[in-house]
């Protein structure tokens, strides 16, 4: 597959996602309407191939071609030759759908549409379009260059052969996909996310303080990393966001985002992104 893939978000997934593309040795535009996000997008996409670098993972030589193949651009019009298409922009509903919309006008009539959602329908997503069976979701893990895992998701409509495509292409990244339907969540972040709403439960109500429950989490349970530094990783503010999907999805009291982790959103305390959540990240 030798076809432009198009990125759609310069954040810490879609510079990833767009990353583990150049890599792979295709060509790929990362798309973002703010400079400042492309910039720093990019910066931390030269940042990280020098790292693999330094760690013999990857060649000077490789470092090099996939920076060349990396292009940026402001406009949704960039995609307009791409093969495959990849969302990831901000975990918001009414942002996906319009995105999509657009990318229907825009993209090549045989192009691929994919949502990196965590936890947003891609039946509703691919609803906003007039080729459902042309969406489908491809769920990164982050950091996107570390980890392996890619969920694929079908939407009720997608087709047999693009999902074949899609789990090749997860393949050529290097990535191991696995294919799950779509119900709120999916797999992945219906398991993490009440797990890591628990946990933010416990530092509430004082059964812990959040090194001690992460601590547990790490040695009791051999996690490589504790719930509350995994929650700061991915921004508490998308942890708020999939919860919510999954209460509204499920209609389960469970799945309620905890008072506390509401209050540090609304603190603006929202992980390592913004320097503090259960951690602090001050440098």
């Amino acid at each position: 597959m030798a076809e432009l893939i198009a990125v759609i978000g310069a954040g810490q997934m879609g510079n990833g996602i767009a990353h583990v593309c150049a890599a792979a040795g295709l060509d790929v535009v990362m798309i973002d309407v703010f400079p400042e996000a492309l910039a720093k997008g990019r910066a931390t996409i030269e940042k990280n191939l020098a790292r693999q670098v330094q760690k013999g993972a990857l060649t000077e030589d490789a470092r090099a071609a996939a920076l060349a193949r990396l292009k940026t651009s402001e406009s949704l019009d960039a995609a307009k030759s791409a093969a495959v298409i990849i969302e990831a922009a901000t975990e918001n509903a009414d942002l996906k759908f319009k995105i999509f919309a657009d990318l229907d006008r825009i993209a090549p009539a045989d192009a691929i549409l994919a949502s990196n959602t965590s936890s947003i329908s891609i039946t509703e997503i691919a609803a906003r379009t007039k080729r459902p069976a042309q969406v489908i979701g491809m769920h990164f893990m982050n950091p996107v260059p570390v980890m392996q895992l890619v969920e694929v998701i079908r939407g009720l409509a997608t087709s047999d052969a693009v999902t074949a495509r899609v789990l090749d292409l997860s393949k050529r990244l290097g990535k191991t996909p696995v294919e799950v339907n779509d119900y709120p969540g999916f797999v992945a972040n219906r398991v993490l996310m009440p797990m890591i709403n628990e946990a933010i439960y416990c530092l509430m109500e004082g059964v812990g303080n959040a090194e001690s429950i992460d601590t547990v989490m790490k040695l009791g349970m051999n996690h490589p990393m504790g719930p509350l530094a995994l929650a700061d990783l991915i921004g508490l503010d998308t942890c708020v966001a999939i919860l919510e999907v999954l209460h509204r999805g499920l209609g389960d009291p469970k799945y309620r985002p905890c008072p506390l982790l509401k209050k540090y959103v609304a603190a603006g305390w929202l992980g390592r992104k913004s320097g503090r959540g259960f951690f602090s990240y001050a440098s």
